[in-house]
């Protein structure tokens, strides 16, 4: 059972949007294809929801900016631009996304009080979002992810599955994927390999389809 994880393809995180990771709506086409051609049993993409009030937003510290490191809930915090507001054009997923091939939509980040980067759970590790158990209870050998951003969300999910899906084979799509700077690009994609990742292409992914 293999599944294509899409991590947080909206608008917000594409040029345009309020946190814009550079070239980020190059990655779907990819996204599209993949989902037409490779050979996926299921197809799940991540949503960032944040409330207006969300304790990241550097709106919520007065006095504060932006790409600040700021605190919340006693944990340092990099302090974000309002982004992925629930309801709001720059949390919908992209409008090229081919949304009709989507299977399951996991909403994150919901809860004012942490911040969520990973699809699995909160960045304090406490809180689940249930993806693990959705994933698990349909037999899930193996999951591919990509997305937005490499450093940040693709990063934390990624690690996250391999540790709270054990036995599930974890491949990080690279061309899939886009960061925001080529040094934590680097760091990420290091983090990953370093805890089981495996790193495919489109290409590949592509040749197996074909391969069966």
């Amino acid at each position: 059972m293999k599944c294509l994880l899409l991590i947080d393809l909206q608008s917000g995180f594409c040029p345009g949007g309020n946190l814009a990771v550079p070239e980020g709506d190059d990655v779907i086409p990819v996204a599209n294809r993949l989902m037409a051609k490779g050979g996926y049993d299921m197809i799940v993409a991540s949503q960032d929801w944040h409330p207006a009030d969300h304790g990241s937003f550097a709106s919520s510290h007065p006095g504060r900016s932006p790409f600040e490191m700021g605190e919340l809930k006693g944990k340092p915090q990099m302090l974000w631009p309002d982004h992925c507001v629930e309801h709001t054009d720059d949390a919908a997923l992209h409008p090229a996304l081919d949304v009709t091939r989507i299977d399951y939509i996991q909403k994150k980040g919901m809860d004012r009080e942490v911040d969520s980067y990973s699809a699995f759970r909160d960045n304090d590790r406490t809180a689940h979002t249930g993806l693990a158990d959705y994933l698990r209870q349909r037999g899930v050998t193996q999951i591919d992810i990509g997305g937005l951003a490499t450093d940040y969300c693709v990063q934390a999910s990624a690690i996250d599955a391999v540790e709270m899906l054990p036995g599930v084979r974890v491949r990080f799509i690279e061309d899939l994927s886009r960061g925001i700077a080529p040094e934590t690009i680097a760091a990420a994609e290091e983090a990953m390999a370093a805890a089981g990742v495996t790193t495919v292409t489109e290409a590949e992914i592509l040749r197996e389809a074909r391969q069966g």
